[in-house]
């Protein structure tokens, strides 16, 4: 037998988890609360084992029951051995509530907030974690979705200017928002979304989710919180945008999705008249469009970009279509060099494109009007040439 076990850790068929709990000071009693081995456990307690007896962590057995789910374990401490008092904080200022909850643990957490058990709390540890931030950076939507309803009309944890615990920050500023954001979580993203947080809530560098998706380059995010309508002009300490943050780390997906946000916004407010109808024909999407029906007029712009302007027109045509020096600016830090301006032009075409689509007007009527307005006639001959196969009815994205 190794040095450091008894009979009763050998018994335990877990040996390589049992091995690494006897380096951190777990004894058999946490063992079988850990694993649910409750006859163990009970044959442990009339054997005279210490039943308050404390890890390095300060974790006792009712710590341990919780954080894997052992609702027949923690029924026995509280109702049998009648040990409430073990319901205490660890070394990190997490109790079993907040453990249950970072582990995803819902029917623990169930129990916990029973009112014969009433061990339920949005406390949070000494990192400013509360249950919320834990269960929402680990990814678990059925125990965001519990906190959320059952914690709906408290207000424990508030600190600074009547904050609800749903947008409670923790040390580092972040919000449980922004932790499933920059962890991608994207269950978890939906269900705070629709409990109303703050979804412009910002970390300690001034970020918002925005800015955190731009340099991290998620792309599903960014299409859930652009969908969301999270305001997308703030800016962090450096000044800087979530436009800015995504040109300057190459994501141009992301950077191009965030314009035709910008411009969707300001097609939103002058044509709120608009908006019901339009949503109801078309879903609303930024991301790149890959549908069969949209292939020949995507080629009719990749011609336009790549053999038909010359450098420095495809800007005009920006200007003329409202494109802010800010859009155009992050369009053009992505390819540098002498035919630079050939994709430049083509992603702007794009951007452009899933505005018309979205005004519901004919793209390729629309596009030769205005190369004619900005004086390139023999580009829009050629343009209208080439479309003639394009039905009407096509749209772009």
């Amino acid at each position: 037998m190794k040095k450091g076990w008894t009979p009763l850790h050998k018994f335990k068929p877990k040996v390589i988890f049992c091995g690494l709990f006897l380096k951190h000071g777990v004894t058999p009693i946490h063992l079988a609360a850990w694993f649910g081995s409750l006859d163990i456990l009970k044959l442990l307690v009339r054997a005279g084992a210490e039943q308050k007896i404390e890890n390095e962590d300060g974790w006792n057995i009712l710590h341990c029951a919780a954080l894997n789910n052992h609702t027949e374990i923690v029924e026995y401490i509280v109702k049998d051995l009648i040990m409430k008092e073990l319901d205490k904080e660890d070394r990190y200022g997490q109790r079993p509530f907040c453990l249950a909850a970072k582990h995803g643990c819902v029917e623990m957490l169930e129990m916990l907030m029973d009112s014969s058990y009433d061990m339920a709390t949005m406390k949070p540890n000494e990192r400013g974690d509360t249950p919320l931030h834990l269960a929402a950076r680990n990814g678990h939507r059925d125990t965001v979705q519990l906190l959320l309803l059952s914690f709906d009309t408290r207000n424990e944890v508030n600190k600074v200017d009547n904050q609800s615990y749903t947008d409670c920050p923790d040390q580092d500023l972040q919000t449980p928002f922004l932790l499933a954001v920059k962890k991608g979580h994207l269950p978890v993203i939906y269900s705070l979304l629709g409990a109303g947080c703050n979804r412009d809530a910002t970390d300690k560098r001034s970020q918002t989710a925005m800015h955190i998706v731009a340099e991290m380059g998620k792309v599903e995010v960014a299409e859930m919180l652009l969908k969301a309508g999270i305001n997308l002009s703030l800016q962090d300490k450096q000044g800087k945008t979530a436009l800015d943050v995504a040109a300057r780390a190459g994501e141009v997906m992301i950077a191009d999705m965030i314009i035709k946000a910008e411009r969707y916004n300001v097609w939103q407010q002058a044509n709120p008249e608009l908006n019901q109808s339009v949503r109801s024909d078309f879903p609303l999407t930024f991301k790149l469009d890959h549908r069969h029906e949209t292939k020949q007029l995507h080629s009719i712009a990749w011609n336009l970009a790549y053999t038909l302007l010359k450098p420095g027109q495809w800007k005009q045509l920006a200007e003329h279509w409202g494109f802010t020096k800010q859009q155009v600016a992050a369009i053009e830090k992505q390819w540098t060099g002498q035919n630079s301006y050939q994709e430049h032009g083509n992603r702007m075409l794009l951007i452009w494109l899933h505005g018309v689509e979205l005004a519901n007007e004919s793209p390729v009527k629309k596009l030769y009007q205005s190369l004619v307005l900005a004086g390139y006639q023999k580009a829009a001959d050629k343009i209208r040439m080439e479309s003639d196969g394009v039905k009407k009815s096509c749209r772009i994205s």
